[in-house]
């Protein structure tokens, strides 16, 4: 048989790496080592390979998870094999680790070494105001895959203050402190609001992710 779908782009990728991305919107990983992995974010598989639901780990972060907005659903892979994961047809990315840190909101990690650190955070300043001010931070040394809806910007938080829209943050340098903004004023408020009214702002040395997506508030009920 005869067809484009035969393209060697198109077919698994020949590399030693343990983390290779398919293509820009596929991500394989050569297990050994376990990975946690965003639930059903697999799609293909092979090898002896076993999923398991992640708890949380610790009674701190079940309670987190409980009472935040930060709905982080993790599932264990292990075994000997490479596993094919996705999400939505999202641009993924790789981020390695180096003895620090990086924030995600949960709705952007797509897989990570289970050896890392994660737990759950509150955006500074954000009270207990509503969803989105929660954000997954991982740490240590290891590999980090993130999902993004369409491609991403990094902007440089060092030059000055950064405003960004906190349905759009995809992740940013764990060891920034956003606050949150509040932009409305009364005549946008008399008017009918901007639908910009909340955004994280970041100022220090690092940097911010976004997408060219801002995601709809995650359901109460």
């Amino acid at each position: 048989m005869r067809s484009e779908l035969f393209a060697k782009e198109n077919l698994p990728q020949q590399s030693g790496d343990r983390y290779l991305l398919q293509n820009p919107q596929t991500l394989r990983v050569g297990l050994g080592p376990d990975v946690l992995a965003a639930k059903g974010s697999m799609i293909a598989y092979r090898g002896n390979v076993t999923f398991d639901h992640e708890g949380a780990g610790s009674i701190g972060k079940l309670a987190k998870k409980v009472f935040t907005s930060e709905n982080l659903a993790l599932m264990r892979v292990r075994g000997q094999g490479e596993v094919y994961f996705a999400e939505s047809a999202g641009y993924v990315n790789l981020l390695h680790l180096e003895n620090e840190g990086i924030s995600i909101n949960s709705r952007n990690l797509l897989a990570f070494d289970a050896d890392l650190q994660w737990d759950i955070n509150r955006t500074k300043g954000a009270g207990m105001m509503g969803a989105g001010l929660f954000n997954t931070t991982i740490g240590g040394t290891g590999t980090v895959a993130i999902v993004a809806v369409g491609l991403v910007t990094v902007l440089d938080a060092s030059q000055g203050p950064v405003y960004v829209d906190s349905d759009a943050a995809v992740c940013w340098s764990a060891n920034l402190a956003p606050g949150v903004h509040n932009s409305m004023n009364a005549k946008s408020l008399l008017r009918g609001g901007t639908g910009e009214a909340l955004q994280y702002v970041f100022h220090g040395p690092g940097f911010v992710v976004i997408q060219a997506y801002e995601w709809a508030p995650v359901p109460t009920s």
